[in-house]
This record gives structure tokens, C-alpha cells and sequence, in this order.
């Protein structure tokens, strides 16, 4: 009988473990195969595929000590720069697409804070995919050449720092990564 309760036990921690790693797969641990045809949507959501592929890494296996680390006083923290890339992500896709969502006011754990920002690149990446004018996301107050020389160019920018700030706090990115590729060096 215990036999049996102890091969049930492990059946249902197994099942749940692989649903838990099911749910965890996240957009941009390999950037998406490009478009066949070059069109303004299309380049413009390959710049995003590459801002959530280097955010992926830069985020990826990230500790408390590295999320607090603050290399002087007046810098930010690592977790104040991946809440800034949050709030840029929103504002790209809330830009381009009325389904955006709107930012949390809830305090978020650094997992769904990384999980959001990721998802947010995704969702502005397939509006921009299936784009044929790109115009059509100029606003009163600015072109979408905005959006390309502001938030998204600041987002790759603060990746960046979480990369020089988690190599600082000791845990350096990870060196199989290829930004060229987009994929995992063997």
C-alpha cells in the first residue's frame, strides 16, 4: 500500500512539475525566425525580437544580491533599471495597440515583473509583424520614429546596464549567449 501512495506521490510532483515548466517558458530565450519579407513593420519588430532576446539574458538567472546591487549612490539599482525596462515595454505596445495593457500599480516579484516585460516585447512584436504602415502609429504628439530613437533604443540601452551591473554584483551574462545569432552557442 505505501508502495503504491509513494508512486501516486511521485506521478502527481512529476505532473506538476512539468506543467510548472510548461508555464515557465518565455518568450525570447531564442529570437524567433525572421520574416521572409523586409517591410517597416517587420524591421521594426525584428529590433524588438532583439531587445527581448538580450533582455531574456541579461534578466536570466538573476540573484537578490544582483537585483539590489547599486554600484554608487546616485545609480539605480538593478531592480530599478528592469522596472524602468517594464514601464518602456508598456509604453511601446501600448503605442501600437489598443489590446496593450495597462501597468500594474500591484508590486510585482522580479519573476512576473521579467515575465510581463517579456510578453509586452512579444505582443509589440506580432502587432509590428502584421503591419504594412508603420505611419499609422504616429500620434499627435510624436511619429513612431519615436518610439524606435526613444523607448526602444532605452531599453536596449538599460539592458545593457543590467549587464554590467550583474557582472558586477559577481554573477556575470552568460557567455554561450550570441546577440548576433540570437541563439545559444553550442
Amino acid at each position: 500500500m505505501n508502495k503504491i501512495i509513494l508512486g501516486v506521490m511521485v506521478l502527481v510532483i512529476t505532473q506538476l512539475n512539468a506543467q510548472d515548466m510548461l508555464e515557465e517558458k518565455l518568450p525570447y530565450y531564442e529570437i524567433p525566425e525572421p520574416s521572409e519579407n523586409y517591410t517597416a513593420g517587420t524591421v521594426a519588430a525584428r529590433m524588438i525580437d532583439g531587445l527581448g532576446f538580450r533582455y531574456y539574458w541579461a534578466t536570466e538567472g538573476l540573484r537578490a544580491m544582483d537585483l539590489s546591487y547599486k554600484p554608487s549612490e546616485s545609480g539605480r539599482t538593478s531592480s530599478e533599471t528592469i522596472d524602468h525596462i517594464l514601464s518602456l515595454s508598456y509604453f511601446i505596445l501600448n503605442t501600437i495597440s489598443e489590446e496593450g495593457e495597462k501597468q500594474s500599480e500591484l508590486e510585482l516579484s522580479f519573476k512576473d515583473k521579467r515575465k510581463q516585460t517579456l510578453y509586452n516585447f512579444k505582443m509589440a512584436s506580432d502587432v509590428l509583424k502584421n503591419t504594412t504602415d508603420i505611419s499609422q502609429y504616429d500620434t499627435s504628439r510624436f511619429p513612431f520614429w519615436n518610439i524606435i530613437n526613444g523607448p526602444i533604443s532605452d531599453a536596449l540601452w538599460h539592458c545593457g546596464q543590467v549587464v554590467v551591473l550583474r557582472r558586477a554584483s559577481g554573477n556575470p551574462f552568460n557567455s554561450k549567449v550570441s546577440v548576433f545569432s540570437g541563439k545559444l552557442r553550442e
